[in-house]
């Protein structure tokens, strides 16, 4: 049995909790600690159990709350060498925690084995998260990435979950209050992905034996819930697949409002 839930998810902080029945891990702790502890147990699960916190990148909405954590719980902490040096950089541990990079052929955790692959963003190494469970299914987390890469795709392709980014729409950016340069950084190639490149990626994903997707890091000023989902599930049924018979499809939701998903 496999647990999924994103805690946390857009541009105010992210964290996704991944369990099997030997514990579990978060990716990313960009809310309070407090909050992420709250969240945890609001769903039974005890902060104790967690085995290892993934960092995607350094940014403030992915770390915010790993310090604090790793002070009370001596959490293990993955992430790619240039995130770690970044995290090392700005003292964002602060000598707590375990920090440790990502070995190449990956680390198992809880009975799950976590891999890693990088993305594409204006940070110093981001990556996203794929984890093979106990009985061989698999998750991806992929967020904060301006293009979805070849690499991205592979990483993804099986999996039987995955969470990708379906950052803002582009009309609403292009129209909204943002200044230019921050725009035209969200869009650049390193920025965020549009809930237009999101929904591009969920047929072949399908095909590929994707059967429950959530779309995640969504942007409070220029996006929607309601549209992201939209544009996604027109992508899908325009290529022939149904709601509820050959997917599901959840909007991950800002605050911790998720249900558990168990599969």
């Amino acid at each position: 049995m496999a647990r999924f839930c994103p805690l946390f998810s857009g541009s105010s902080g992210n964290c996704t909790y991944i369990g099997s029945s030997s514990g579990g891990v978060l990716v990313d702790a960009g809310v309070s600690a407090r909050r992420i502890e709250l969240a945890l147990w609001d769903r039974g699960i005890d902060p104790h159990s967690i085995g290892a916190v993934f960092i995607t990148h350094e940014h403030g909405d992915h770390i915010s709350g790993l310090r604090i954590l790793c002070k009370k719980y001596g959490y293990r902490v993955f992430a790619s060498a240039g995130t770690l040096s970044a995290l090392m950089d700005s003292n964002a541990l602060d000598g707590y925690g375990f920090p440790e990079a990502m070995p190449e052929q990956g680390v198992e955790v809880a009975d799950m084995l976590v891999s890693a692959f990088p993305t594409s963003h204006d940070s110093r190494e981001s990556s996203g998260y794929r984890l093979q469970l106990p009985d061989g299914r698999q998750v991806a987390v992929a967020t904060d990435t301006g293009v979805v890469t070849e690499e991205i795709r592979q990483a993804l392709t099986g999996c039987d979950l995955v969470l990708l980014e379906s950052n803002h729409d582009i009309h609403m950016l292009e129209n909204g209050p943002y200044p230019y340069h921050l725009k035209r950084r969200i869009l650049a190639g390193t920025g965020h992905l549009s809930n237009e490149a999101c929904a591009r990626e969920l047929p072949a994903l399908a095909a590929g034996g994707t059967a429950r997707f959530f779309l995640g890091h969504l942007s409070k000023e220029n996006n929607l819930p309601q549209l992201a989902y939209e544009t996604a599930r027109l992508a899908l049924t325009e290529a022939g697949l149904r709601e509820g018979i050959d997917y599901t499809l959840q909007v991950a939701p800002r605050d911790a409002t998720a249900k558990m998903t168990v599969f």
